[in-house]
């Protein structure tokens, strides 16, 4: 142990003869992994408070689609997807989009009623139930938007041209900005005069199913009861966002690729050989007695203690980045297209896969490129060692 102790202090004595370099080494190496354990970090939070949230989304959803396009669909198909066995409740949803022109920023209107109000927990102000008229609750967003508080009034130019002005009753909590932030909640009758929703009409039907081995089966009996219906399920949406987040990291990595490729020729460089310096001192060591697995010993350490260092240093800072500032250089690209970006306060997430994945894209790689150049030049003999 001694003896292992000793080589460990030559391996840092060496590093720190050759500070400057290791130190220039030190910040490009936990740069790398920063913006990999960011990107990393940030796309598996999202993933997992994406999952929880939509765990209390409906069953099926209902869409009717005309020429591939989301279209209004008929009320009256509630009474027969009733008929279906395994079905329980099953309700119509009045929802829409509504872009502020004077903001300049994108809203979500939604018609809700008493169940979907107890989900979400409300609220700064008072709640209210859903078929009272005239009045609203917002998220923290479109709060921050309008310089509004409880009690206050928005106004919401509808499909018809006209001003409508609705009573802010309460704001929605902060920790649920991720999904309301960009919300406003109102009537339904408000949402059918607002988007000029015909009567017998509604945006989307929701389904439940008692059974969740029968989700599928009941998608599939709608979709022949109605065949120009496209019913999604709750698992299609969770794939979605799945699939969706892992392409945005994907965009975000090619942004980032000059600095994986630099890392890539640092590693190239260092696997194509030792400088001059170093193979004087390998040819040195073996002059002076020691032996060729003392020596990859020695450059064992070496190369462990500054990959880890900056291993370290770099997953400390991505999760400082994204767990205690809210990602401010990932987040955009992440979140989506809305102008009204909800404040990131995710739950820390960090498992032994993502560890691992670090650990192969950046720590592997580098002892490598460490280890067997030096192999080499401790298999030969020291006078052509240092000869070069």
């Amino acid at each position: 142990m001694r003896r292992h102790l000793m080589i460990l202090e030559f391996a840092l004595s060496c590093l720190c003869r050759r500070k400057y370099k290791n130190l220039a080494l030190l910040f490009a190496f936990s740069l790398l992994v920063f913006i990999l354990s960011s990107i990393l970090l940030l796309t598996y939070a999202l993933k997992k408070e994406a999952i929880e949230i939509l765990q209390g989304a409906p069953e099926i959803t209902v869409q009717r689609t005309v020429a591939g396009r989301h279209e209004l669909i008929p009320v009256e198909y509630i009474n027969k997807i009733k008929t279906i066995p395994g079905v329980g409740k099953v309700e119509p949803r009045y929802w829409g989009y509504y872009y502020d022109p004077f903001i300049g920023a994108n809203y979500t209107l939604l018609g809700a009623n008493r169940d979907m109000l107890r989900k979400i927990e409300i609220l700064e102000g008072k709640s209210f139930f859903s078929e009272q008229k005239g009045v609203c609750i917002v998220g923290k967003g479109v709060a921050k938007a309008y310089f509004a508080e409880v009690g206050d009034r928005i106004t919401i130019i509808g499909a018809d041209g006209i001003s409508y002005t609705f009573k802010i009753a309460g704001i929605f909590k902060t920790a649920s900005d991720i999904l309301t932030n960009d919300l406003i909640i109102l009537s339904n009758d408000d949402i059918k005069r607002l988007f000029q929703i015909p009567t017998g009409f509604a945006t989307d039907i929701v389904v439940e199913v008692y059974n969740p081995e029968e989700i599928e089966t009941v998608a599939e009996k709608i979709k022949k009861l109605f065949p120009s219906t496209r019913p999604i399920t709750r698992e299609e949406i969770l794939r979605t966002y799945e699939s969706l987040f892992d392409w945005r990291s994907g965009m975000i990595l090619t942004m980032f690729i000059a600095a994986v490729v630099a890392f890539v020729i640092l590693a190239w460089d260092k696997a194509t050989g030792l400088s001059a310096e170093e193979r004087r001192e390998i040819g040195i060591l073996k002059a002076i007695g020691w032996e060729s697995s003392d020596i990859m010993e020695l450059k064992f350490w070496e190369g462990f203690v500054l990959s880890s260092l900056s291993f370290f240093t770099g997953l400390i800072g991505g999760y400082m980045h994204v767990f205690f500032f809210g990602a401010p250089l990932l987040s955009t690209a992440l979140k989506g297209w809305s102008v009204v970006f909800p404040t990131l306060k995710l739950t820390p997430y960090v498992s032994a896969y993502q560890i691992l994945v670090l650990l192969f894209l950046t720590v592997v790689p580098y002892m490598a490129s460490t280890i067997v150049p030096s192999w080499k030049a401790a298999m030969t003999e020291p006078d052509q060692v240092m000869r070069g």
